[in-house]
């Protein structure tokens, strides 16, 4: 198993255990349900994880595609710097959830509020989720580029024969 096969294995849990943790996490949040939202921490513990473990084989997964024909540099380049933001906002919610399962086990008062910076914190990592998906489906899957992509694509191919 090569680099860019490892980072295919574990890029897409990142994206969709946020969406599934942050929907848990909001019905915890309205049912009152404290059990759902350790559920959902747990849950966004893992999706951290794997988050980074995405990061960690996206360096060598692109050192192995960048140079392929109609990948370009500039496609993966934006993906990189997309993943960047995201996972931020995913070690942030990792952390918050930490806290919010040490609160809720403690009985603490302060674990509603922390439940709930942690969904804010969540569904704005859902953009960059969204943005960092898309991104890289692009990076090998050229028919979901916008008309701009390809352009920027085949102007690159000019300037590196030159």
């Amino acid at each position: 198993m090569n680099d860019a096969h490892l980072h295919l294995v574990v890029n897409h849990f990142p994206i969709i255990g946020l969406i599934f943790a942050t929907g848990i996490l909001a019905f915890g949040l309205f049912s009152k349900s404290k059990t759902m939202k350790n559920t959902a921490y747990v849950l966004l513990i893992i999706t951290t994880i794997f988050g980074f473990l995405s990061m960690y084989t996206g360096e060598g997964a692109e050192e192995m595609v960048e140079d392929m024909p109609n990948i370009g540099k500039k496609i993966i380049h934006e993906h990189e710097e997309l993943a960047e933001k995201f996972v931020l906002f995913l070690y942030a919610a990792g952390l918050l959830s930490i806290i919010g399962l040490y609160l809720n086990f403690k009985n603490h008062s302060k674990s509603n509020i922390i439940s709930y910076i942690t969904t804010i914190v969540a569904l704005i990592g859902l953009f960059f989720a969204q943005q960092v998906g898309t991104s890289g489906g692009e990076v090998r899957h050229t028919e979901i580029r916008s008309e701009n992509a390809i352009i920027n694509l085949d102007s690159s191919k000019d300037d590196d024969s030159h």
